[in-house]
């Protein structure tokens, strides 16, 4: 995000975490009657994870704006990240049924637990 503040990491947080409830209602309410069992798991972890770490921007974002660390900036990037590799590529998954695109989720994890692992660290060093 160009010129990101935590306000607009907070904000980014808050819309994505609006977004994961919308897409899991779709899910539950409108897919259910189109897609199978196993594609329905796949949108329900995509959506959880989005949550998940939607509220995880919204609450590196607030942080930050009473501490701001260049290592909770690359966190929340990494969220971000970790939201559009990862839930975004299970989305397209579970809709499509292409499994290549199963390739590119575990990116996504890799930048979910890497911006854990920046969230972490900036605590520890503010810390000492």
């Amino acid at each position: 995000m160009t010129g990101s503040t935590p306000e607009r990491w907070t904000a980014a947080g808050a819309v994505l975490a609006g977004l994961a409830v919308a897409a899991g209602a779709f899910g539950a309410h409108l897919l259910r009657t189109v897609l199978a069992e196993p594609a329905l798991a796949i949108w329900e972890t995509a959506a959880r994870y989005q949550i998940y770490h939607g509220l995880a921007l919204v609450f590196a974002g607030h942080r930050m704006s009473r501490r701001p660390t260049p290592l909770l900036q690359q966190a929340c990037r990494l969220f971000l990240a970790g939201i559009v590799l990862f839930s975004g590529s299970l989305y397209l998954l579970a809709v499509t049924g292409t499994a290549a695109l199963g390739a590119i989720t575990p990116f996504g994890g890799v930048a979910f637990l890497a911006g854990w692992g920046c969230f972490a660290t900036s605590a520890l060093r503010r810390s000492s």
